[in-house]
């Protein structure tokens, strides 16, 4: 057997929940990667940075250079602090960092939190800027977990992460994966829960008292991006240009909505996987995961194996691929796959920053 590999992994989300935070262990028994989360930790956004990432999609260059800057400093601090709390001190760090654009289309993707910072504030070596190599190559420089899907997971048919954006992954009939976003996620339903003063709908207990609006779900269901051909990806620009307009154009009640998105949810969900056999088991992770409304109402509309992991798996699994990636990349193995991002080549992506 190798030597184990220590990795800290980060991850924030389009959900803007906070900071993801995993120390995890990677080694190879029988060609196989196997893995053990040994240390946790959210932390949450105060509404100051909840505030400046959010409101970062707006920035100029001057004031996105200085975020960036202050959002490594930021994570650098939050994680330094982190290991000092677990007398841990990893090899790397692999940082997702917080994503403001991401365009592919046209040649565009950024993720803000200098990794310089962060390897100066922790003394390790950090990478990050896992998506741009891909983008550069004509691809979708997303979904990127399906590597660790995979390889980490690979007991599964296929591996559904429903966070702000929900996107799956699955090998095709020939071993290659393929992946894609599915559908936005919880950041609407938590964009519809704050209308109530609720952070987020808790279990969906919020939608599960609505009624669902069969205009606008078969409006919702009809939207463009459903009908392109994979590869493709999702970005806070088509939230904010086609779906929430359309949500804000019915006047009715803010459970009703919930309900309606839910269902629209739960709906595309289900048709993600049709390509996959009625046996397949299929594992479902993310905030969305912890949404019992929700994981009800996919399994009504298919009839996989729907399985919800432990709670660390459920908050953590993207830190975890992440420092995986990190892994891959320090390792020279490739880390985005073609067939996933649409790229013209496949990549060992990521930028290293030695403290």
């Amino acid at each position: 057997m190798e030597q184990p590999n220590t990795v800290i992994g980060l991850m924030s989300g389009s959900s803007l929940d906070g900071l993801d935070i995993a120390y995890v262990v990677f080694w190879k028994d029988n060609l196989q990667w196997k893995f053990d989360i040994q240390h946790t930790e959210c932390i949450a956004y105060p509404s100051f940075w909840r505030k400046r990432l959010s409101d970062a999609f707006y920035a100029g260059s001057s004031e996105l250079h200085d975020l960036h800057l202050d959002y490594g400093t930021f994570i650098g601090r939050e994680v330094k602090l982190f290991m000092d709390k677990f007398h841990i001190c990893p090899e790397l760090i692999a940082s997702h960092g917080h994503t403001v654009f991401h365009k592919p289309e046209e040649g565009v993707t950024l993720q803000i939190g200098d990794g310089n910072r962060i390897a100066d504030l922790t003394g390790v070596m950090v990478i990050n800027d896992f998506r741009s190599e891909d983008v550069l190559k004509g691809g979708q420089g997303a979904p990127l977990v399906p590597v660790g899907d995979k390889l980490l997971f690979s007991a599964y048919d296929a591996c559904i992460n429903v966070g702000g954006i929900a996107n799956v992954s699955f090998d095709d009939s020939f071993g290659a994966r393929l992946a894609y976003d599915i559908c936005p996620a919880n950041q609407i339903l938590d964009y519809l829960a704050a209308q109530e003063g609720y952070a987020y709908d808790p279990g969906g207990a919020l939608a599960s008292a609505g009624n669902p609006d069969k205009s606008l779900l078969e409006k919702l269901n009809q939207l463009d991006y459903y009908q392109r051909s994979i590869p493709k990806s999702l970005g806070r620009e088509w939230v904010e240009s086609d779906v929430i307009p359309l949500l804000q154009s019915y006047k009715i009640a803010v459970k009703d909505l919930l309900r309606t998105y839910t269902e629209h949810m739960a709906f595309q969900i289900a048709q993600s996987l049709m390509t996959l056999s009625d046996s397949s088991d299929v594992l479902i992770t993310g905030g969305g995961a912890r949404n019992n409304f929700l994981i009800e109402r996919i399994k009504t509309h298919t009839p996989h194996r729907i399985e919800v992991p432990d709670p660390v798996l459920i908050d953590f699994k993207e830190a975890l691929v992440f420092a995986f990636l990190g892994l891959l990349r320090w390792k020279g193995i490739t880390n985005v796959y073609k067939s996933v991002t649409g790229a013209g080549s496949d990549s060992c992506a990521g930028t290293i920053h030695l403290p």
